[in-house]
Order: C-alpha cells, then structure tokens, then sequence
C-alpha cells in the first residue's frame, strides 16, 4: 500500500508588508459594513491574461523552463507554510494520514477528523442550487486578513507581476486568495472573485475565467482547482473555487473517455467534449481541439453550467491540466437523501461527496472507515452520486445546446473494460512527494 508522503517548500520567507490595522474598504453598497473587509493594503499577483492565444493541448512538449515550478506556486506555498508557523488553520492537514487504496483506481484515502468536527455547517437550503446571497449568514468578508494570501488580478501590461504591498483603492472590489482554515490537503487555498462584491456561488463567464488563469499561473499538473455547486456540498453561499496540491494523478484524471460532442463550423471553436467511462460517476470533460483558445473552453464549461443552474441540477467542478482539461459532474445525492434511498452505511460515514471526493480523494472522518477503506466502498459512494444513464442523456441534450456543441460519432476503438493506465510522470517540480431515479 503507498503512503503519500508531504514534503514542505523550500521558499517561505515571503513578507506581506500588511500594516496592522487597516483601513475598511467598502464595497459601494449600503451594506451596513456586511459586505466589508479590512483590505487596505495586501500583496499583489498580477496574471497576463492570454485567452485568446491558441491552447495547448500536450502537457508533455511544453518547453522545459515551462515544467519547473512557477513563481504563483512556490509564493503562494511559501505565503501557505508562513499561515500553518502562525497557527491560523484549525488543525495540522500535513499530519493526516493519507494513502493509495489498493485496486485498479487507485483512488485515494485520507483521514481527516478536525475537517469534520470543525468545518463550518450549512446555512442554507441545500435543494436550490441558486440562492441569493445573505450578509448575514457566514461570509468571506468577514475572514480575518491574516488570512488573505494575496490580491489575484488582470495585469495591465501582458506580464506577470508581483507586489509585495499594495493599496486598495475604495471602491473596488479585489479578487483574493485566502487560506482555508479547515483544509483538505497541503497548500489549500480559496480563490474569491471580487469579495466585497457578495456574489452568490453560481458560476459566471468572468469569474471562471479567473479561475483557468489561477490554475494557467501555477502551472503545476498537481495543483487541482474545484468548484462545487449549491446543492453538490458547498457550505457557503459565496462565490469561490478552491484549490490544493496533491502529488499524485486522481482515478478522474486516468479513466478512460469517448468523444461525445464537439464545436460546431462557427460556434464551439474546435471545443471537444467526453464522456467518462468506467468510472463510478457519469461526468463530462471539455478539452481544447485544434485552434481553441481559453477563452473558447471557458465559455463552452460556463454556458453548460449556467443551463444547469438554470434547471436546478447540482454539479462539481474539477480544472485540472494547468486549466487545459475541466470536468463536470452532475450529481443528485442530495435528492436521493432526501428521497431515503441511500445506505445507511454510507451514510454513517458522513463522508459528503464533493468535487474532490469525485475526482477520487476520499476524505474520510473516522478511523474505522480509514482502516477499511477498499475500491469497492469508494466505488459503492460514488455510484450513489452519479446521475442514471437516462438523466445522463438528458444532461447531455443540456449542455449541448447551451454550449452550442453537436454529437460526434463515437469513437469503437476505446474500450472502457481496459485496464485504466497509470498517467505518465509530469515534468514539473515536486515539493511533497445506484443510478439517481428522478
């Protein structure tokens, strides 16, 4: 059995140059101070924004000075490790255990009682994947700014830039990225668009745009960004992404896929999109084809979430590749809670599967479910996630025409009995080593 082993950065030594006190910047609402955070002055990451350039598409012929670790990720670990020294996280995520499970997935287990008995719960109805945003449950206005890393925003010169200490103007309304007080796995962090905006969780077309660009600027193929839905276990109605480092590839990312759907002559501009196959939950992947741009593939995965938003249907979001492959996976085990038809063994485990336990990492609360943990278990939860083939049809239909894509012949040649290989190696630095019915 392989135990993941977390080995810290080198780089560590990053200053914010915060001065104490700072100044409350509004958000240019009559807010009352409920959508205000003490941002007067944080560092700065300034991205280029090239979405409109060619993506692509071969991980492994970038050009080697490509493949080593960029500067957003040592500085982002290094600002992370300085965050974990002060002792601001609600536990040591470095001190889980974590393993490989046996078995053709490799899907991946990790104990973590302190997520459990010290994340924040729910404070809203877990059935409507749209709800308005309320100042007064828990939001990100109100973290700490010890918490916030850095300001991530557009550069004005199409270079990547990064400033120490800068002042917010008042009245604007920064995109940060802050710790995760409760975190899952080494370096996890939350990516908050436009804060003191209060926007609600729903996906929009700029917001994930920034999104791609956070995973684009670490450029480091273990370094996941997720998305999950109201109703697929977001616990806060406030839009954000999360993302965390975990050095090894997720069964999501090595099972077999099938063409399903591709741009059409005007439209989609060379976007493919995949079904997965043989894998416990039915998902979908977009990918960039032969011309596409970012800009292209955001606007394929934000319209298809928007029709899904639309028609109340949970989903979760995996950006993975450096934001040059995206999964989406709709998902109905809250209804089937609701309806009763889970095992009650799954459930007493308490695990709720999100973005990342889809991808494959399961986040396990007890001891005992650790110890047991087995393909077979991960293979049983996640099945009770997944939408039935029928659903999956109909999804399809969805997200075909919002994202003007048509279906494409199939492709016989793969089959999706064969042994799910292992990814190649990635050259980039390495800091650590039952079907819904309705």
């Amino acid at each position: 059995m392989l135990t993941i082993k977390r080995v810290p950065t080198l780089v560590s030594n990053y200053q914010e140059d915060v001065p104490e006190g700072g100044n409350v910047v509004g958000c240019g609402r009559k807010c009352h101070g409920k959508c205000c955070m003490p941002v007067s002055r944080l560092p700065l990451y300034a991205f280029k924004n090239d979405d409109n350039e060619p993506i692509q598409n071969d991980i492994h012929t970038l050009p080697e000075e490509e493949c080593q670790m960029s500067f957003l990720n040592n500085l982002m670990l290094g600002l992370w490790e300085e965050r974990m020294s002060q002792g601001l996280f609600r536990y040591d995520v470095t001190a889980c255990e974590t393993k490989v499970i046996p078995g053709r997935y490799g899907f991946i287990a990790q104990l973590n009682e302190g997520h459990h008995l010290k994340k924040r719960p729910i404070e809203f109805h877990i059935d409507k994947v749209l709800q308005p945003f309320d100042g007064n449950k828990f939001n990100f206005t109100k973290v700490g700014q010890e918490e916030v890393l850095f300001r991530f925003e557009l550069s004005t010169d199409h270079q990547s830039h990064y400033f120490s200490g800068m002042g917010v103007d008042a009245g604007i309304s920064p995109s940060i990225v802050a710790i995760n007080v409760s975190p899952i796995e080494y370096g996890h962090v939350l990516l908050i668009p436009r804060v003191l905006d209060c926007l609600p969780q729903k996906i929009d077309h700029d917001s994930f745009t920034i999104a791609l660009l956070f995973a684009r600027e670490l450029a480091d193929l273990f370094f996941r960004v997720g998305y999950n839905s109201l109703g697929a276990f977001a616990t806060i109605n406030h839009l954000h992404f999360q993302a965390y480092y975990l050095a090894v590839p997720f069964p999501a990312e090595k099972a077999p896929m099938r063409k399903i759907l591709a741009g059409k002559e005007l439209g989609g501009a060379g976007v493919i999109v995949s079904k997965l196959l043989n894998y416990p939950v039915r998902g979908f992947a977009f990918e960039g084809g032969k011309g596409s741009t970012l800009r292209n593939l955001s606007d394929a995965v934000v319209n298809s979430c928007i029709s899904l938003q639309n028609k109340n249907i949970p989903f979760n979001i995996l950006i993975a590749q450096c934001g040059k492959k995206i999964f989406l996976f709709p998902q109905c085990y809250v209804e089937k809670q609701a309806l009763g038809v889970v095992d009650h063994e799954l459930l007493d485990t308490q695990v709720n599967p999100a973005v990342w336990e889809i991808s494959g990492h399961m986040v396990l609360k007890r001891t005992k479910d650790y110890n047991d943990a087995s393909e077979e278990y991960a293979w049983k939860l996640l099945s009770e996630v997944s939408l039935s083939e029928e659903r999956f049809e109909e999804v399809k239909g969805y997200i075909s025409e919002a994202a003007n894509l048509q279906e494409t012949e199939e492709d016989k040649s793969i089959n999706p009995e064969k042994e799910i290989p292992d990814s190649p190696g990635p050259r980039v630095a390495s800091h650590m080593p039952q079907d819904c019915l309705v």
